[in-house]
């Protein structure tokens, strides 16, 4: 048995010319979400904790809803799963995470 020599490794970047960034629109809304939760997280560093965390399951659940109308081919880096377990698990963190925010008592400093 002869072993065949395997094939050069190419100098450089190995990415198709012209490539856009985000290549999907799901990538675009991702990074979207992305944003918000960084800013949510930036809310609740400086003070209002609810709110953050309602801007955090808004986030969530804006993912969900994009991720629901989106084929799996543009969903982009929504896609984890099959699709409607995305939603679900999307959502579902979301709603928890506002009626959370909605229903911890304050504390006594």
């Amino acid at each position: 048995m002869t072993e065949e020599e395997p094939e050069p490794i190419p100098d450089g970047p190995v990415e198709e010319e012209g490539r856009r960034y985000p290549s999907t629109i799901g990538g675009a809304f991702y990074l979207v979400v992305l944003a918000v939760v960084a800013i949510s997280i930036g809310i609740v560093t400086t003070g209002d904790w609810r709110l953050g965390v309602r801007w955090f399951g808004g986030a969530l659940i804006f993912a969900a809803l994009v991720r629901a109308v989106l084929p799996a081919k543009d969903a982009g880096m929504l896609a984890v799963r099959r699709r409607w377990w995305d939603c679900l698990l999307l959502a579902g963190t979301g709603v928890a995470l506002i009626l959370l925010a909605g229903s911890i008592p304050d504390q006594p400093l």
